[in-house]
């Protein structure tokens, strides 16, 4: 059985129920065999199809948000630009599958030579609870555009959300199980991922979990895309623009409750501007309003879960008692549901549980540099490497930078995002594998050499 529970209150929404083994094999079955049909739909009827699904999930924004909302947290003003960005990948793979996948003439001794991009099979998305409808559709769209059916297993917190994605393609008139939904408990994801009839395997989650998942396709000889965990460095250099600065720094941080991969989770500043830039973030956080993710005025909603909040409250007590200054926040809330305050943490070093470990949540951490050099070497000090970013108003200075930093993606002057015409993905305890943009669409196709003489 699969339990929604509201963030925000704490209280159980509604029971699912999970399947069994038979029912995993039984749904994954009925994709296997709807592949035999939609991999030979032509691109043009692929894309009728995932345009529809992009109609629908407009149609169906007011509920999909709210579902978001009620069940991990995510405020009503961030749900509707989450599926209206879903809407937005499944349309933008729609147009350019066709570019994305043409065949690549190569010269050799034949006469003629090329290679082509075929589906492979089945699939199976492993999906986390932070996005459910972005991240969903980012591993949906450019599969399905690829001539791959999908299966889709989302997290056991967001039961009515994976029900309300399936629904979406029902509403959409898209061919019978060319997606379809497994709400299954974890400890039954392995059967999935062991199952002859899945080809390869998409998971996004954290680093410890995704080398379970990496080893067991491994195991099968299955490829697999990861994306894993992040503790993304968003260095301030004392040329840079520090009001635009502050404000991306802050919104990279707390949106979806900092709740992201890819949010700005150390902030790394150079001295002659680190307590100027200390204020101007104190100044932006503190007008922040946490309360309840159905109220529109809501800008921070709850921890998704009773663990994770938990978790999160630990690191920054360790931090603290390290020697950072805790100018804002830090203290569990009393009450029902898992809300955590925004915390701000400055003075933060290398060596801190903060700066060491991801943090999942609203929690600012600051750490000083003495220049571009030292800030270059604090970021790279982490065992992830997802996205990165560098704000100074040297240019030349600001390339040199985003080559020497180990992350998949670097934004300069900037905010680290992820965007269907892009590719996005990490290195090291960050995963392997690219999603999204031409990359994206590649990683689950066979690139099938024909040689003609």
């Amino acid at each position: 059985m699969l339990t929604a529970t509201n963030p925000y209150t704490g209280q159980t929404i509604k029971n699912y129920d999970a399947l069994d083994e038979a029912g995993i094999k039984q749904r994954i079955s009925a994709a296997n065999i709807a592949f035999e049909h939609w991999r030979l739909q032509s691109l043009e009827q692929r894309k009728t199809v995932l345009k529809a699904v992009a109609a629908s999930l407009r149609a169906n924004k007011v509920l999909l948000a709210k579902l978001m909302a009620e069940e991990m947290g995510k405020p009503i003003k961030e749900g509707g630009p989450e599926v209206e960005k879903a809407a937005w990948c499944a349309e933008h793979y729609a147009d350019h599958a066709e570019q994305y996948l043409a065949n690549e003439e190569l010269a050799s001794d034949a006469s003629s030579s090329f290679v082509c991009y075929q589906p492979l099979g089945t699939l199976l998305g492993v999906l986390p609870w932070n996005a459910p409808l972005w991240l969903a559709f980012r591993y949906l769209a450019p599969a399905l555009m690829a001539g791959n059916t999908c299966v889709m297993k989302h997290d056991p917190n967001v039961p009515g959300c994976a029900e309300a994605i399936e629904k979406v393609f029902k509403e959409a008139g898209a061919p019978d199980n060319i997606m379809v939904n497994l709400p299954v408990e974890t400890p039954l994801v392995e059967k999935a991922i062991r199952d002859p009839q899945i080809a390869a395997v998409s998971f996004t989650g954290s680093a410890g979990a995704g080398a379970k998942v990496a080893s067991m396709a491994a195991s099968e000889i299955k490829h697999a895309v990861l994306e894993l965990g992040g503790s993304d460095p968003l260095i301030v250099l004392a040329d840079a623009d520090l009001e635009a600065a502050a404000d991306v720094a802050c919104l990279s941080r707390i949106i979806n409750a900092g709740q992201s991969c890819i949010a700005a989770k150390r902030i790394i500043v150079e001295t002659s501007v680190y307590d100027d830039f200390v204020g101007r973030l104190y100044n932006r956080l503190e007008k922040l309003k946490l309360g309840d993710p159905l109220d529109e005025g809501t800008d921070v909603g709850p921890i998704a879960r009773f663990d994770l909040r938990e978790n999160l409250h630990r690191q920054v007590t360790e931090t603290i008692d390290d020697g950072a200054k805790c100018l804002l926040g830090g203290e569990m809330p009393e009450g029902n549901g898992f809300s955590y305050p925004v915390t701000m943490l400055i003075d933060v070093t290398a060596e801190m549980c903060a700066f060491r470990e991801e943090t999942f949540g609203p929690i600012m951490c600051v750490t000083e540099a003495d220049s571009a050099e030292h800030a270059l070497s604090l970021a790279n000090d982490t065992e992830f490497g997802l996205g990165a970013a560098v704000w100074t108003g040297n240019a030349a200075l600001a390339k040199d930078m985003a080559m020497k930093l180990d992350a998949g993606q670097v934004a300069i002057n900037g905010i680290v995002k992820t965007d269907p015409r892009l590719p996005s993905g990490g290195i090291k305890r960050s995963g392997y594998g690219r999603e999204l943009g031409p990359h994206g669409i590649k990683e689950f196709v066979n690139a099938k050499q024909i040689w003609i003489k």
